[in-house]
């Protein structure tokens, strides 16, 4: 590859491993828009090969993780709301045009191009590539969802076994939540929950708790027709945590009535801020142990195998799939 010229504060990372987030399937299967061409991926780590101006020094070469997107810091949403996920001037990894600046704007490729207003976050060696590569979009947008739940609670129901839910099982039990049920239609995801402290409920079978007694419910399915289901478990002054309908087709099927009479709050989550990066990073560092957190990643195809990838992905035998350029 050509060495790109460096822009005011950029570093040029070099790309050791990625993972195929879900949105990336959406967007190849016309579920969200995005420019084209684009290089997609936007869950990855790497090291850094160089930088220039402003940019830390001390970032050269270390291995790093990063923000899913850049903000500009000065904004009402970075400056007053504490939503720098939501700037005004903000860019996204994996999402923009490959005419946008140099073009290495994905994961998906051997380098990637980091913009001033990204967090980078060097990684201890002690946690390996595939353990890092999903904590910047789907351990890291968890955070973000349970922030508000971090202390002990009774019951929580997670709609969907997908990686958003085993990692949701895995934050909820270290807080100390007595029950984690985990509700999907498909048995061979919720082979997994029992070994992040959740307890898996096939979506046919006879329900494992009462309607009306959950305290929390987490939308992660992406699918509106579980909302109903989801307002009908909450017990009365119950939240619901919505995060997986990121895609126009999401009309929700539920009256104000329902959610007013039993005093309910729903909260959505969009991406994170970068203190939620750092946790989820601090996470791992302290449960490595806890968890089988190998067991989530697929072994890497090479990036010349990139359709294969995605076939992987597309198969749900692994939360996910990854490539190693």
């Amino acid at each position: 590859m050509d060495q790109p010229r460096l822009g005011e504060g950029e570093l040029l990372v070099e790309i050791s491993l990625a993972t195929v987030c879900g949105s990336d399937l959406h967007t190849l299967d016309g579920r969200r828009s995005a420019p084209a061409p684009c290089v997609l991926g936007h869950e990855a780590v790497g090291r850094v090969v160089d930088l220039n101006g402003s940019a830390n020094p001390s970032l050269l070469g270390h291995r790093v993780t990063w923000s899913i997107a850049s903000s500009c810091g000065n904004c009402q949403p970075c400056r007053h709301w504490a939503l720098p996920q939501k700037c005004d001037q903000l860019f996204k990894y994996g999402h923009a045009a490959l005419d946008d600046g140099s073009g290495l704007n994905g994961c998906y490729a051997s380098h990637i191009v980091l913009r001033p207003g990204t967090f980078v976050l060097p990684i201890p060696d002690s946690l390996p590539d595939c353990m890092i590569a999903p904590a910047n979009c789907a351990l890291a947008t968890m955070v973000a969802a349970l922030e508000p739940f971090s202390t002990a609670g009774r019951l929580a129901v997670i709609q969907g076994a997908g990686l958003l839910g085993i990692y949701g099982c895995a934050l909820l039990k270290q807080a100390g939540w007595e029950r984690v049920v985990v509700v999907d239609k498909h048995p061979g995801r919720l082979e997994l929950v029992p070994l992040f402290g959740g307890e898996p409920a096939h979506i046919s079978a006879r329900p494992v708790v009462d309607l009306g007694s959950v305290d929390l419910v987490i939308e992660l399915t992406g699918s509106p027709a579980v909302i109903r289901e989801g307002v009908d478990l909450l017990r009365p002054g119950g939240h619901y945590a919505l995060v997986g309908m990121v895609h126009p087709d999401s009309l929700l099927n539920v009256t104000g009535e329902a959610i007013i009479r039993k005093c309910l709050t729903l909260r959505g989550t969009h991406n994170y801020a970068p203190k939620h990066l750092l946790a989820a990073v601090r996470f791992l560092e302290n449960q490595q142990r806890t968890f089988p957190w190998r067991q989530l990643v697929a072994p890497a195809l090479p990036l010349e195998s990139i359709d294969d990838v995605i076939s992987l992905a597309r198969s749900s035998a692994w939360t996910r799939a990854a490539i190693r350029p």
